[in-house]
């Protein structure tokens, strides 16, 4: 850019202008998106950008878009599509009377740009771990190396609840795939090369949104991580040789429900006699 550390400071963002790379923070505050709230800042390298538009926006604004390459950014590839326009970490919202100095930078940034087509690997940071969020059938957590769903009692499918709580090593998923809250079945999905279930309730290699549940800020994120890690990790990422010790009246609760299904007829006397034993191991 002409001068390095240049700011232009629009809604909900400012954006500072490097040699290489434009330094995007957002504001945190109600009225901010939360998932820009929690994204906080991000570095976009120029090499990540394809092109740059600017164009009319809504009651007396102008939108500066830098549209990222297919594939440099974790979090654009694990949204496929799903954000909505206000939520795009990409839109910088400007007060139509600095459209002007919204042209240069527009006109600045393009004359920078080099390549235009899919990245052959990630160039924007993802969020780093470690990461969890509530699902409604599960809580998902991520420590870098391993991903783990833990089942929810009053959410989680009896199928989920005869699998078990999972334990996922980075080295063993090719993929993930996330379905925005925000409509129909939302969910996580674990991609491991293995045909899934056609319901996600059924799926222990996913957990399933609700109202409230699995918020875009919270799994979004959380997802880009995992995506990343898969596409940069080398392999044999190891799960922990022994898991920590679970609190006995957790223990007890997971038990009395794994009766109540029992007795329903929804798990076999040897399913529940191997499901017991595997709970009482954990104390």
């Amino acid at each position: 850019m002409s001068r390095m550390g240049d700011v232009l400071a629009g809604f909900h963002a400012a954006w500072e202008f490097e040699s290489d790379s434009v330094l995007i923070r957002f504001e945190r505050g109600l009225r901010t998106p939360k998932l820009l709230s929690a994204l906080g800042e991000r570095r976009i390298p120029l090499a990540a950008i394809g092109r740059v538009t600017l164009a009319p926006g809504k009651r007396g604004t102008v939108v500066l878009h830098a549209e990222p390459r297919p594939g440099a950014d974790p979090l654009m590839e694990a949204a496929a599509g799903q954000l909505k326009e206000g939520c795009d970490p990409y839109r910088l919202v400007l007060p139509a009377e600095r459209e002007t100095l919204a042209e240069y930078y527009a006109d600045e940034l393009t004359s920078r740009l080099t390549d235009s087509g899919p990245a052959d690997r990630f160039l924007v940071d993802a969020p780093e771990a470690p990461l969890s969020f509530k699902a409604y059938d599960g809580k998902a957590s991520f420590d870098g190396r391993t991903v783990r769903f833990r089942w929810f009692w009053t959410g989680a499918s009896s199928a989920k609840w005869k699998a078990g709580d999972q334990s996922f090593a980075v080295s063993e998923l090719s993929g993930v795939e996330w379905r925005s809250p925000e409509v129909f079945e939302g969910h996580l999905r674990l991609l491991n090369g293995e045909p899934a279930p056609v319901q996600a309730d059924q799926d222990p290699a996913t957990v399933v949104f609700g109202l409230g549940y699995g918020p875009v800020h919270e799994s979004l994120p959380f997802a880009a991580a995992v995506l990343a890690a898969v596409r940069t990790r080398g392999p044999a990422a190891s799960v922990p040789a022994s898991s920590p010790r679970r609190d006995p009246a957790d223990i007890a609760e997971r038990i009395r429900h794994l009766g109540e299904l029992h007795r329903a007829g929804l798990v076999t006397d040897e399913e529940f006699s191997v499901k017991k034993a595997e709970l009482l191991s954990e104390l």
